[in-house]
């Protein structure tokens, strides 16, 4: 399924993209989950209606064209985002980064969700070093603690694409990287969750990130130094991961602040993430004014 929060008569719904249509489930049957996709994570019931009404066993609340609707981040108020840093071995390289022995953990804030099309907005008198960072990311549909990497992928509810936006200057005068990653709107999820059924190997997507129409950043998380299993098990022994949790899991090479000369962005740009089997993460880059 792709599980979708869309904007509907001015309020966030959840529904099921299907073609060129979402298929809504109303707010009275979504109950407790509400509209955002961690209440799904959380409610079995409610994954199950959504189940039925994708593979037409049951008949949705309202089917609306896509194109007619805003797509919202699928993920709203995860209690947490976990990234991961230096996951692609030529990432590392050319950061001048040896790969670590363990996962290099750090925190976004949520607040810096931005869904599809919104703006990526940075101010000046915070930052003038704005990078793009492609990811995959993970959404959790199970309460992970002490997992096994043989059984971890039975805790994920599916994947997004995810644009770890950094504030470069920000992120290595401060000394740790949680201020330069978590500016408003520096993490852009979406367009949707496709759930893990879906993918037949989340070790053989390619990834791609294109900064005004030019590839920047073109691999495959096959190159991934710790693998998504391997990540959960090894956050999993440090800390819980709850339903509905996110974890970015580290970007490939390609980045703008490690390129020569730098390619950093500027108001006007756009920043397209894509996944195969995942789907496709647009966002304008503007200047507050």
């Amino acid at each position: 399924m792709r599980l979708a929060r869309v904007e509907v008569d001015g309020r966030p719904r959840l529904g099921v993209v299907s073609g060129a249509d979402v298929l809504l489930l109303d707010r009275d049957r979504s109950g407790a989950a509400g509209d955002d996709v961690v209440g799904v994570a959380g409610d079995p019931s409610v994954l199950d209606a959504l189940w039925a009404i994708a593979h037409g066993e049951a008949v949705p609340d309202r089917r609306i064209p896509l194109e007619a609707v805003r797509i919202l981040a699928p993920v709203a108020r995860p209690r947490k985002i976990v990234a991961i840093g230096l996951n692609y071995v030529d990432h590392a390289k050319e950061a001048e980064q040896s790969p670590p022995a363990s996962p290099l953990v750090f925190a976004k804030f949520p607040s810096a969700i931005a869904g599809p099309g919104e703006p990526i907005t940075f101010d000046r008198s915070v930052t003038t070093e704005v990078d793009f960072e492609a990811e995959l990311a993970v959404v959790m549909g199970r309460r992970a603690r002490n997992v096994d990497e043989r059984i971890a992928l039975d805790h994920v509810l599916g994947y997004t694409c995810c644009n770890d936006v950094s504030a470069r200057d920000v992120q290595f005068s401060d000394g740790q990287w949680v201020r330069g990653k978590s500016l408003d709107t520096f993490c852009p999820l979406g367009p949707w969750v496709v759930t893990r059924d879906e993918i037949a190997d989340v070790q053989a997507l390619a990834i791609r990130c294109v900064v005004s129409g030019e590839v920047m950043q073109d691999a495959s998380t096959a190159d991934m130094f710790f693998s998504v299993a391997e990540l959960i098990a090894r956050l999993s022994r440090s800390f819980t991961l709850e339903p509905g949790d996110v974890i970015a899991t580290g970007t490939p090479p390609g980045v703008g602040y490690f390129r020569v000369p730098r390619r950093l962005l500027q108001a006007g740009d756009e920043v397209v993430v894509e996944i195969d089997g995942i789907g496709r993460l647009c966002n304008p880059v503007v200047e507050a004014s």
